[in-house]
């Protein structure tokens, strides 16, 4: 008999394991920051008729550029952001992950450089490395802003093509102001580059925390990232879109993504949902004030917490996050360690899950929690 066969894989993916969070059957899943809420009865009644609609053309290919749910997607963000933008401004694909890999497979490539800002979302150095794309990541500072004039004086000297920011930030939750982000796009602009700022949780800023699709008319390189998994309770439905100023953008990432990337079924999904917005808003604004509610309660026990624009919270400082991170698991609560070594982060929750989340933490690092209100 012959010797097993070992598989050719290329030598840069030999030992990596495959990205993701734990998958655990638990009372409180707060740790990959979904929207606890299910979707409400008459919706997805609604998203079922679609569906069953659909369901009678499966035979043939979908609308391979989703122009429907594109012009959808733009209808939203104008009532959303207040910006107006074209259907040929705005790209849809299966999540802002494959938004994000469309970008990189688009600009980036060998002998070409990404770059952001740590700590930040650990999905970015794996779009570089199956794109062959060189990336750097250069510290934030303390309070997890982004040190501007450092920022500008990197892009001089690096020659990025592509530059990564992320507003709100995972995992801090840390949101950009506008001004940060047109320096740096300037900067970005004098050196070639594309600006990416992934706003995948831009819904949940708080009130006057503007989006960066207010700068598109000013920044040709500019492009903004956003996803439905969020605001949008769609993250078992995978839609992400991308608006861009130049649509020239959007014709490029038509060239890299795989024939009929996004599903009929999925289209039919998303463009439902985006008929009922404004009842899905509602869920958001109940997140909103749990956050803020759970973020004082943080403080109040003694912990250090990342002022949030988003759903979780990162808060700390912990001598041993793990046995943190175990204890509350113990209890059947499910949290992230992610971000700095001294730091979890927690998604918000329904009130019901943030109690329960409340009442394990108070145990497992012998602090009061106040009842349930």
């Amino acid at each position: 008999m012959s010797a097993a066969f070992v598989p050719p894989v290329r030598e840069d993916l030999v030992g990596i394991a495959s990205y993701g969070a734990p998958q655990l059957d638990v009372p409180a899943r707060l740790n990959v920051n979904e929207n606890p809420f299910p979707l409400p009865d008459d919706l997805t009644a609604a998203m079922g008729r679609a569906v069953a609609g659909t369901a009678k053309g499966l035979n043939r290919y979908p609308d391979r550029d989703a122009e429907r749910l594109r012009a959808d997607l733009a209808a939203y963000l104008r009532r959303e952001t207040g910006v107006r933008v074209g259907v040929d401004q705005v790209w849809a694909a299966n999540g802002s992950n494959e938004v994000m890999h469309h970008l990189f497979l688009a600009f980036g490539g060998p002998g070409r450089l990404a770059v952001t800002f740590d700590p930040t979302y650990s999905m970015y150095p794996e779009y570089a490395r199956d794109t062959f794309t060189a990336y750097e990541s250069f510290p934030r500072r303390a309070d997890f802003s982004i040190d501007v004039s450092a920022a500008i004086r990197i892009i001089a000297e690096r020659s990025p093509v592509l530059v990564l920011l992320t507003s709100p930030n995972n995992p801090t939750g840390t949101a950009l102001p506008l001004d940060d982000i047109r320096a740096i796009t300037i900067a970005a602009l004098e050196a070639g580059a594309m600006v990416v700022v992934d706003e995948a949780y831009a819904e949940f800023r708080r009130a006057g925390t503007p989006s960066a699709c207010e700068l598109l008319a000013e920044f040709p390189n500019l492009v903004v990232t956003r996803t439905m998994s969020k605001a949008f309770a769609l993250a078992g439905a995978r839609v992400g879109y991308a608006v861009a100023a130049d649509p020239a953008v959007v014709d490029v990432l038509k060239v890299v993504r795989l024939p009929y990337h996004l599903s009929a079924v999925t289209q039919a999904v998303a463009i439902t949902a985006l008929e009922h917005s404004d009842v899905l808003q509602a869920q958001v604004a109940l997140l909103r004030e749990e956050r803020d509610r759970l973020s004082g309660w943080l403080v109040d026990q003694g912990f250090t917490v990342s002022a949030s624009d988003a759903n979780f919270i990162l808060f700390g400082l912990f001598d041993d996050r793990d046995a943190v991170w175990r204890a509350l698991l113990d209890d059947g609560v499910l949290i992230r360690q992610t971000g700095p070594r001294e730091w979890l982060r927690v998604t918000v929750g329904t009130p019901e899950e943030n109690d329960m989340f409340r009442r394990a933490l108070a145990k497992a690092t012998s602090t009061r929690a106040p009842a349930p209100s």
